[in-house]
């Protein structure tokens, strides 16, 4: 059996702060892929129980660059 490829890196509440931060970590050259239930990203985004919540991974390669962005980016926001 393969290894996984991927690993969670975070996961947010709606597709927009999961675009936000995907172009911030594909902008160093990180591999993203979003992660988000299908009724959670129509029209009128769903936000409850979950369902607007956007999983972001990253490949195993990256992933530890990817976790020091993720803290810069956080602490730039606070």
């Amino acid at each position: 059996m393969d290894e996984l490829k991927w690993e969670l890196l975070t996961e947010v509440q709606g597709r927009l702060q999961a675009d936000l931060l995907k172009s911030y970590l594909e902008a160093y050259g990180i591999d993203v892929e979003l992660f988000q239930e299908s009724i959670g990203h129509h029209i009128y985004p769903v936000t409850v129980d979950g369902l607007g919540r956007v999983q972001l991974f990253v490949s195993k390669e990256q992933a530890e660059e990817a976790h020091k962005l993720l803290d810069e980016y956080n602490a730039a926001r606070e």
